[in-house]
């Protein structure tokens, strides 16, 4: 018997049943191991977690995975994973199996690709990218999180802490923090200064930002320089993904810009418009009736969320003459593609009809390392239909998504267990152009400096947008006199994100919901 099967066996003898959100448990005894127990074994929720989703991803996704009669896998890699056994006590947990995995995922070079699949034990970034809701970001606080992202800053002698942006609706925001704001003080402790990707002081900063339910902070503000004591609470809020948004008059041309952290959906799982599809919708109608020719898109910090979104945000860009073409494709594995019928998939999505009625001579995106998947299929969506420029750093690289699989268990009484949502890679992108496969980021066509210190919007001392200024004006990014020595006056006070000194855990990739609706 192969090994693998052997917890299948264990299971067979307790009856325990499983399933993934995408089918129903049906007790078929052709298909779905549904026995009555015979024997006091346990089997424990993490192996019964191991063996359905290791099921899913490399045998079929149909019953949750118990299936017999089917063979559609839906890792979008599982033909590089070799048979294994979930129930090898060398898997501690379903995270270690999965992590195994991932390791096989390799491209003609021998580079793993796979940097992304997860488990998702709360359920609640599901409810964060459907419905609108702040994410719960750990164990401790079941009650969301302060909705602020921090990172340290350089001026290349010393080190700072800086608040990098709080949503308005967040209890940071609600408190008056914002991008640029200087953390100097955490809990009444001053040694906070940078000291490595696993120092101590990251280390406190990072726990007290991310998994603590209260935090004070000692805040400089960015525009007066006042000091005060901020007491946050973690709190659950309605995400409102715009952070900045203003118009500009750029040599007598109107511009648009605005900062855009996350996509969640445009409509929650009831079918009703969120908040993020009202301040879209105000947005663009505000451009609209400005008459804008130019839109700078900021998505330098948005890892991503919702497939929808980056379509809603494309067709609100493009131009009349992208109606009813193809915006992107998707690829799946072998086994998904030849059941494209009977799984529910489809193969492209197109614009609509009607686009969104702007006309703009160019798109500028603001990227840089935290850009990523759904930020990625946004602007690539563009290229193909309309002039677009990207501006800041390469973009994370994950032209890659996850259909949602929840993975629940059944007792001899039928009672049901949520154990954990699968987020594993399930299918990959091009634009109507055939592009995708950057997995090593999208490189910009004119890199800037992220100074953070710098609040939104002012636009000389944002680097990002003073390239893009340029261009609007001379058609090259390059830095006229003038700009030049504006920005050698003021160097001294730009400090640049120090990448990846504080680590987020904030989600990072993209999921297409509809998917599992029709895979149902």
């Amino acid at each position: 018997m192969n090994r693998h099967f052997t917890l299948a066996m264990k299971m067979v003898v307790v009856g325990v049943l499983c399933s993934a959100v995408f089918s129903a448990c049906r007790k078929d005894s052709n298909k779905v191991d549904n026995t009555t127990p015979t024997s006091s074994t346990v089997v424990s929720d993490e192996d019964s977690l191991k063996y359905l989703m290791y099921r899913i991803m490399q045998v079929t996704y149909v019953d949750g995975g118990r299936n017999k009669t089917t063979d559609l896998p839906t890792y979008f890699w599982y033909n590089q994973v070799p048979q294994l056994d979930p129930s090898s006590s060398t898997y501690a947990t379903a995270d270690d199996l999965l992590n195994t995995m991932k390791t096989y995922s390799k491209n003609s070079s021998g580079t793993v690709l796979d940097r992304y699949s997860f488990l998702d034990r709360t359920g609640s970034l599901s409810s964060s990218l459907q419905n609108g809701l702040s994410e719960t970001f750990n164990k401790i606080s079941a009650t969301g999180n302060y909705g602020m992202e921090v990172s340290y800053a350089s001026d290349g002698t010393k080190s700072y802490l800086y608040i990098v942006y709080a949503d308005k609706n967040s209890p940071a925001g609600q408190k008056g923090l914002n991008r640029g704001d200087e953390i100097i003080a955490v809990n009444g402790d001053t040694n906070i200064s940078y000291d490595g990707a696993n120092g101590t002081n990251v280390s406190k900063v990072t726990n007290a930002i991310y998994y603590s339910t209260s935090v004070t902070l000692r805040v400089k503000k960015a525009i007066t320089g006042a000091q005060a004591n901020y007491t946050l609470t973690s709190g659950s809020f309605t995400i409102n993904p715009v952070l900045f948004d203003t118009l500009y008059t750029v040599n007598n041309q109107k511009v648009g810009y605005f900062v855009f952290y996350t996509f969640t959906n445009t409509y929650n799982t009831s079918g009703a418009a969120t908040l993020t599809k009202s301040k879209l919708d105000a947005l663009f109608a505000r451009y609209r009736s400005a008459g804008i020719t130019n839109l700078i898109v900021d998505l330098r910090y948005n890892q991503g969320g919702s497939v929808t979104t980056a379509e809603y945000i494309d067709s609100a860009i493009a131009p009349a003459s992208a109606a009813n073409k193809t915006m992107y494709y998707y690829q799946y594995n072998d086994k998904l593609t030849a059941n494209l019928d009977g799984t529910g998939l489809e193969t492209s999505v197109k614009f609509p009809g009607l686009t969104g009625g702007l006309a703009l001579n160019n798109v500028f995106f603001i990227t840089g390392s935290h850009t990523a998947s759904a930020s990625e299929l946004t602007l690539n969506n563009l290229r193909p239909y309309m002039n677009v420029k990207l501006v800041g750093d390469t973009t994370y690289g994950k032209p890659v998504g996850f259909i949602t699989f929840n993975i629940s268990k059944y007792d001899s009484t039928h009672a049901k267990k949520y154990l954990a949502d699968l987020y594993a890679i399930n299918f990959a992108t091009e634009n109507a152009s055939h592009v995708g496969g950057y997995y090593t980021g999208i490189a910009p066509d004119q890199l800037a400096n992220d100074y953070i210190n710098v609040p939104w919007g002012y636009r000389n001392d944002d680097e990002n947008l003073d390239r893009i200024f340029n261009y609007i004006t001379t058609g090259s990014f390059a830095r006229t006199s003038a700009n030049a020595r504006v920005l050698t006056e003021t160097t001294a006070n730009q400090r640049a994100a120090i990448q990846s000194s504080v680590v987020s855990p904030r989600f990072n990739g993209m999921v297409d919901y509809r998917i599992g609706k029709r895979m149902q």
